[in-house]
């Protein structure tokens, strides 16, 4: 009797779904605290658990020699150490306001494109589709929210109430931008098509979610709030524990630097599968950007490490409002969800994905610049003195 090759594999599909979903709810039941990703069937348990395109589907193995294949690892500078005239040095070169015209398109000339190909050649491409996104669940005077929570909110409320943090006129450091995966990266042209030897991770800070924070964290200093942004390396070369990793590193500069008000952990998604991707887009001034997602979680269980996460929700709808208002299409559905990701670190922590793997890198760092503008807003409205 022969073998239905394609009956087992349907059963041996099912096997694996069955088996995530299982892991799924144990890692619910049980709260993945502080979000630490054991492992890679963790980590599938955690994207079967999470809300639609905000997920990883690419990561290195835990013995993966190297991140890029073009970029050997740096030996990263321990931000924590830096003494406080190392940071007015660094906050000062950063204060040197960039303008818009500094972001140019990434469409390939002629000669990039053929070096490009060349450098490809024999490979498949796959398409990358750009899409917008506008819509929610619940919305409220333009603010649109993606509940997936086990909670109802009132958006108008939630507006209107206070946050759990006020900044100050200081010198001192009162936002944090730093990255769970600093290795996570970008396309770097944008011509329609990705080859298949796409790996959208890199250790170069140049060209990592650390290039996005950079822009981020420019334009707060030059707007006199002084901004750390730290490069550590925390998913490298261990993808497993990085939000440990993270949630230590953010520990001890909270410890160091009390006036720290505000952490933001700087991601990008993962939209699509390996043979097609998706990338979120929106233009300013003639110039494509990549939209923004924030994320802020609910404390289903009723935690005392995570009680008050309503301060963050708060946070996160005025970056919404700000950004729709100043820049309409910047922002994706805020995403509410059942979640935790190292928001319980203070009242001011939000997670924010800045476009897709399969933007360019181009289009995250101009996003970068506009949420600089857009959180420069929120902050001084929530500045006393």
């Amino acid at each position: 009797m022969g073998i239905n090759k394609g009956l087992l594999r349907k059963l041996g599909l099912s096997a694996v779904a069955a088996a995530l979903i299982m892991t799924a709810a144990v890692c619910t039941a049980l709260r993945i605290s502080r979000a630490g990703i054991l492992d890679s069937l963790d980590l599938l348990a955690a994207e079967a658990v999470m809300p639609q395109g905000n997920h990883e589907y690419y990561r290195p193995a835990d013995n993966e020699p190297e991140v890029s294949k073009s970029q050997s690892p740096k030996k990263e500078v321990n931000e924590t150490e830096k003494s406080e005239s190392s940071i007015e040095a660094e906050t000062s070169e950063s204060s040197a306001l960039v303008t818009q015209n500094e972001f140019k398109s990434m469409i390939p000339t002629a000669e990039e494109l053929a070096a490009y190909e060349k450098e490809h050649e024999g490979e498949e491409t796959y398409p990358v589709i750009e899409f917008t996104s506008t819509q929610g669940n619940i919305a409220y005077g333009g603010v649109q929210v993606k509940n997936s929570s086990s909670a109802d909110i009132n958006i108008k409320e939630e507006l209107e109430g206070k946050l759990g943090f006020e900044l100050t006129e200081t010198n001192q450091p009162q936002v944090l931008i730093y990255h769970t995966h600093t290795s996570e990266s970008f396309l770097l042209y944008d011509t329609g098509y990705y080859y298949e030897s796409f790996y959208p991770r890199s250790t170069d800070p140049t060209q990592n979610v650390c290039a996005v924070g950079e822009e981020i964290t420019k334009q707060l200093n030059a707007a006199g709030i002084v901004t750390i942004h730290d490069t550590t390396s925390h998913d490298y070369p261990s993808y497993s524990g990085s939000y440990y990793r993270s949630y230590d590193t953010v520990s001890e500069y909270l410890k160091k630097y009390p006036s720290i008000k505000v952490v933001l952990d700087i991601h990008r998604d993962g939209i699509g599968s390996e043979t097609q991707r998706s990338k979120p887009v929106f233009t300013v001034n003639g110039k494509k950007a990549a939209q923004i997602m924030i994320l802020a979680g609910y404390n289903y269980d009723g935690s005392d490490e995570f009680k008050d996460w309503e301060y963050n929700l708060r946070f996160a709808l005025q970056i919404q409002k700000t950004a729709q208002e100043k820049y309409p299409d910047m922002v994706r559905p805020l995403n509410f969800g059942d979640f935790m990701y190292n928001m319980n670190i203070n009242t001011g922590s939000l997670l924010i994905e800045i476009g897709a793997d399969s933007n360019t890198l181009e289009e995250v760092r101009y996003t970068g610049y506009l949420l600089g503008e857009v959180l420069t807003d929120v902050l001084r409205k929530n500045t006393k003195g």
